[in-house]
């Protein structure tokens, strides 16, 4: 199928964007990767496209003080290979590569992964698990939001209309923390069934943080503190269970699906475990 018509706009400054999203239905496009389908879909329909590849503003992965910022136009190849993304939070790399394929991860962005809200992102666990920042700028200036306050439901953020995702900064790790991403999925590249992202910090041989962010299984990434069960398995199951309410499709059934989430969150807090172990050795 081909899209229907829209007015196409590629503005020369972030303030000229910000104007062209004003029009009603306007999309922002940047790697498209989510985008291109439901246009050719016809499931999405906008009137007016608004094109951020030419501002070179929103490029490029920086360190600012205690975080490291993404812009959004900065591809998930680049996230995936770049060394200040591996040495402080290499649990965005541990994620991106579950991420669809290397066509795909040549041309789709990060960041609009994290704008999509897709509930079986990878990306958008990480941010949630992480307490990131998403930077925002539209017709009232700009503000931050944080990851758990921009997920409100499936495909759906507290964006408000008119409103650009700039880039998004994530605290940095540093060696005393462990981190891990694992998911089960149809084929590699597919949308997980069910997938887990843990985070640990050891100091001085002791446990002292360890939470995950459980992906797939609910409209929004389900964030959960585990540091009080995480070395007793069946009451660290028993907590993880009753806040997780899966649903049956034509994939997996919730059974199927809570079943998998606990082999995951085993798996993810022993990897993240063993990598805060070596960091700090």
């Amino acid at each position: 199928m081909k899209p229907s018509r829209f007015q196409y706009v590629r503005p020369a400054s972030i303030p000229e964007a910000v104007v062209a999203l004003q029009r009603q239905n306007s999309k922002v496009l940047a790697g498209g990767q989510s985008l291109t389908p439901l246009l050719s879909m016809r499931l999405a329909a906008p009137e007016v496209l608004v094109d951020i590849n030419g501002l070179s503003e929103l490029a490029g992965i920086e360190l600012r003080g205690s975080e490291l910022w993404i812009g959004a136009i900065a591809r998930h190849q680049e996230v995936l290979t770049h060394p200040l993304v591996g040495t402080h939070v290499p649990l965005i790399q541990q994620a991106l590569t579950y991420v669809a394929h290397p066509v795909i991860r040549n041309r789709g962005t990060s960041v609009g992964s994290i704008a999509h809200a897709d509930p079986a992102g990878e990306l958008t666990a990480v941010a949630a698990l992480l307490g990131a920042r998403i930077h925002v700028v539209g017709p009232h200036g700009v503000r931050d939001i944080l990851a758990n306050d921009f997920f409100v439901g499936p495909l759906e953020s507290s964006l408000t209309h008119g409103e650009l995702v700039t880039g998004v900064s994530f605290p940095v790790l540093d060696s005393s923390w462990g981190s891990s991403c694992v998911e089960v999925a149809r084929r590699h590249g597919d949308y997980a069934l069910a997938g887990v992202c843990a985070l640990v910090q050891i100091v001085e041989g002791r446990l002292t943080a360890a939470s995950i962010a459980i992906f797939s299984v609910a409209g929004t990434p389900v964030v959960i503190d585990v540091l009080d069960v995480c070395t007793e398995n069946e009451k660290l199951n028993l907590k993880v269970q009753s806040l997780i309410d899966p649903d049956t499709d034509i994939h997996a059934t919730a059974d199927y699906r809570r079943q998998l989430v606990k082999t995951l969150v085993a798996q993810a807090l022993t990897e993240a475990r063993s990598n805060a172990e070596s960091r700090t050795s």
